[in-house]
């Protein structure tokens, strides 16, 4: 399957994920396989995000390639990216 010229697998998807479980925590990271990565947070296979079990895909934006993905998953930690993402991602 292709999407806007690119193979879908190709793609680097930047997720944003809200634990349900724990007081709304936030997480973003890159990923090529949303599923599967979703499948992972909520399975405690992430060390990171293991005690605030269960995990919601709240945001994603694909990405033409991973560096670019990488450039906007360090924006959205920084201070101005946590408000921007505060204000339109969440």
């Amino acid at each position: 399957m292709r999407f806007a010229g690119f193979a879908r697998s190709s793609l680097a998807k930047q997720d944003a994920l809200r634990s349900l479980g724990g007081g709304g925590l936030r997480y973003v990271s890159v990923t090529s396989n949303l599923k599967q990565r979703l499948a992972e947070h909520n399975g405690g296979k992430s060390p990171h995000t293991s005690k605030y079990i269960s995990w919601k895909l709240v945001t994603y934006v694909a990405f033409s390639d991973e560096r670019k993905a990488k450039t906007f998953e360090l924006y959205l930690k920084s201070g101005s990216g946590h408000a921007f993402a505060k204000k339109r991602l969440w």
